[in-house]
């Protein structure tokens, strides 16, 4: 269990906020392609530091009311949600409100492996969820779990390399299937996979390899251009027509998109310079910005194109919120893992494309008056809570504001990525 917090003491006064708001984060979980299996669910409910009073019952059955009022194809867009059980969510069965098909019921490290949680987890077996076992480590208490386990979770920070490599060869590959927790690096990846992890939990998977030279497919510097073009402060729309004409997907989507009801339009659009002049020149640079991160990102891990579209999203709902002088806030979100969907430098990015000095200053991991919203958005991604309210603090800005704008942009960067 990572970064999940829990309720506030009833005594302490809760700051208002609007009904309806919810805490959410998650973290990826990959296989050994790098391929999203599913996601780790981290809820808050409400805007107080949870740290100073833990009470993991509440946070778990947080959880399971806030993926039924959000809906788990949103938070998980598709793929099996962990939900981290305490012993009392456990017995009172509360997770079956969930799909099972969905759902991974993670045993926490607190849960005692008596008899009643026992048959507990073999109900919930029957009924075809998966049970995974939270921070695993050697001479675990719940060690007769184990036969009722379909994947251990251990923690790479928690043990060491050898009782990691030992607990691989335990339990797995036949017995269950191993996830490695707090994954880092690719050094740690690679040993983790060699010692027998199936599922790898963190975020190696975005720090690009950068004692490799990659060379960038053509397509891809097809994309990398139309960002260049977008980004120029007079925009060139016959050159961006011959660069959409030059991909096939770009085409089909630009006209999919305008030709849905969302617009209406009384005829058919059938042609690229006649989408782009209806769309008008505010919208043209926006659009291209996204299907070029899409087009940019086909055959990597899906996760590093959501992720770039929901910071996008997120930064450009914020921007009236936060003084940003000419800085362009959803290219700055949108950029923020381009060096990681093209395996490429971050430098060596912004060398292509035009872009304001504070965004440039920020997403090369220097101070400047953006950096404090920057870091905001990692915080809000990643769940850590303590971070999202002082930094909140800092901006002025309201942490129900936060939590809404992020989840409206996971709505949106679902239902755009798939359209």
């Amino acid at each position: 269990m990572t970064g999940a917090s829990s309720a506030p003491s009833p005594e302490k006064a809760q700051p208002a906020h609007r009904p309806g708001t919810q805490f959410v984060a998650r973290q990826t979980i990959l296989t050994v392609d790098e391929a999203v299996f599913g996601y780790e669910l981290l809820f808050r409910n409400g805007v107080e530091d949870f740290f100073c009073n833990p009470d993991v019952d509440s946070a778990s059955r947080s959880t399971l009311n806030t993926s039924l009022v959000m809906g788990l194809d949103v938070l998980c867009d598709g793929r099996r949600a962990f939900i981290n059980c305490t012993r009392d969510v456990l017995l009172k069965e509360y997770v079956t409100l969930l799909p099972s098909a969905q759902v991974v019921i993670e045993v926490l490290e607190s849960v005692p492996a008596d008899e009643l949680v026992i048959a507990a987890c073999r109900r919930m077996k029957q009924a075809g969820y998966m049970i995974a076992l939270d921070d695993f480590a050697p001479k675990d208490p719940r060690e007769i779990l184990t036969d009722l386990a379909d994947i251990i979770k251990v923690d790479l920070r928690a043990v060491s390399q050898a009782d990691a490599a030992a607990m691989a060869e335990k339990y797995g590959p036949w017995r269950c299937r191993m996830l490695a927790e707090k994954v880092e690096t690719r050094e740690e990846f690679l040993a983790a996979k060699k010692a027998g992890f199936v599922y790898f939990q963190g975020y190696f998977f975005r720090r690009p390899e950068l004692l490799t030279a990659h060379e960038i497919p053509a397509n891809r510097i097809n994309y990398v251009r139309m960002l260049k073009a977008v980004s120029e402060p007079e925009l060139n729309v016959r050159a961006l027509e011959n660069l959409v004409k030059g991909e096939a997907s770009l085409c089909y989507r630009l006209l999919r998109y305008l030709n849905s009801a969302a617009f209406g339009f009384a005829s058919e659009i059938h042609s690229v310079r006649h989408a782009l002049s209806i769309l008008g020149e505010r919208e043209v640079r926006r659009w291209i910005r996204l299907v070029a991160t899409l087009g940019a990102g086909q055959g990597k891990t899906t996760d590093l194109v959501l992720s770039a579209l929901v910071r996008a999203r997120f930064c450009e709902l914020l921007s009236p919120k936060i003084q940003h002088g000419d800085s362009d806030l959803f290219l700055m979100g949108m950029l923020s893992l381009m060096d990681c969907i093209l395996e490429m430098p971050m430098q060596q990015v912004l060398d292509n494309i035009p872009i304001d000095q504070e965004s440039k200053m920020v997403l090369l991991g220097k101070v400047g008056r953006l950096r404090p919203f920057y870091q905001l958005m990692l915080a809000q991604e990643s769940g850590e809570w303590q971070a999202v309210s002082d930094l909140s603090r800092q901006l002025h800005l309201e942490e129900t504001d936060v939590a809404q704008a992020y989840w409206q942009a996971m709505q949106w960067a679902r239902e755009f990525s798939g359209s």
